[in-house]
C-alpha cells in the first residue's frame, strides 16, 4: 500500500530535504521514525528538494507499506519520533501507482523579505534595513518572466538538467508594512532557480539593472549575467498540487 505525507519544517538545522552522507537531513529523519514504527527500512520519495535552510510550509513524500495504518494515530506516532522542527500534517491514502514526485502539477515558493532588522526573524526572512526598493518596477519585470520558458539565466551552473524549461503561473511581488514577499509559480523548478530571480529582481528594485537589461539576461541565458542568489533562509516551499483524485 502507498501512502503520501504532508510535511512542512523549518529548515534552519537541515543540510536540506535529500538524504545524503555526513550531514543531516529532512529526508532521513522521517525515514528513521518510519523504520521505528513500521519495524523495516522504509525509503520516502519527496515531491523534490530544498536545498540548506530552505523551509516548507507543504512537502510531499510517499512511502510504501505492507501495512494498513490508522492514519491519524499514525501521523501522531511519527510526529513524537521526529525533531520538533519537522511536522507531519497528515497521511494520505494514493494508488499503488501514485508518485508525489512525477505526479505533481505545479510547485509554489515564497521569498520573505523584512525590511528592518528583527531578531525573531533572522532564520526565516533576508532582512534590510533601511533599504528602498521600486517594487513597482520589480513587478513589471516579474511579469516579463511570464513571457518565458527558459530559464537557464536563473539555474545552477553545473547541474544535469536535461532542459531548462519551466511554465510559470505566478511571478509577483506584495508589500505590506515592513514585510515584502515574492511568490511564484510553476510545473517545475531549475535548482537555485527562485533565489537567482529574487536577487535578480532585487537589483532591478534598487535601479541597478533596468527593465531592458533584465529582459536581455533572460534571453542570454548566462547565469554570470544574473544578480547573485539571495540567502536561502527566506525561501520557502507554500504549496504542492496534484490532479483532482489522486487521494483515495
Amino acid at each position: 500500500m502507498r501512502y503520501f505525507i504532508e510535511i512542512a519544517y523549518k529548515g534552519t538545522d537541515f543540510h536540506g530535504w535529500q538524504q545524503q552522507p555526513n550531514a543531516m537531513s529532512v529526508q532521513e529523519h522521517i525515514q528513521k521514525g518510519l523504520n521505528k514504527i513500521l519495524g523495516t527500512n522504509t525509503t520516502i520519495v519527496g515531491a523534490g528538494r530544498t536545498d540548506t535552510g530552505v523551509h516548507a510550509n507543504q512537502m510531499y513524500a510517499h512511502f510504501d507499506t505492507q501495512k494498513e495504518l490508522n492514519k491519524k494515530d499514525f501521523a501522531y506516532r511519527l510526529n513524537s519520533v521526529i525533531p520538533e522542527s519537522i511536522f507531519i500534517k497528515q497521511i494520505l491514502k494514493v494508488s499503488a501507482t501514485a508518485h508525489a514526485r512525477f505526479d505533481a502539477i505545479s510547485r509554489s515558493y515564497e521569498y520573505h523579505i523584512h525590511l528592518a532588522n528583527n531578531p525573531f526573524l533572522l532564520e526565516t526572512t533576508q532582512q534590510f534595513y533601511q533599504k528602498k526598493f521600486n517594487i513597482d518596477k520589480m513587478n513589471q519585470a516579474a511579469k516579463i518572466l511570464l513571457d518565458h520558458t527558459n530559464f537557464k539565466a536563473f539555474s545552477k551552473s553545473r547541474t544535469d538538467v536535461k532542459t531548462y524549461e519551466c511554465n510559470l503561473t505566478t511571478a509577483k511581488w506584495e508589500q505590506k508594512e515592513e514585510q515584502l514577499v515574492f511568490y511564484i509559480t510553476a510545473n517545475r523548478f531549475l535548482r537555485n532557480m527562485v533565489r537567482a530571480i529574487v536577487g535578480t529582481l532585487l537589483e532591478v528594485g534598487e535601479g541597478k539593472l533596468s527593465i531592458p537589461q533584465f529582459k536581455k539576461v533572460i534571453q542570454e541565458q548566462k547565469r554570470s549575467k544574473a544578480g547573485v542568489s539571495v540567502p536561502a533562509k527566506g525561501l520557502f516551499l507554500t504549496d504542492i498540487k496534484y490532479p483532482e483524485g489522486i487521494f483515495q
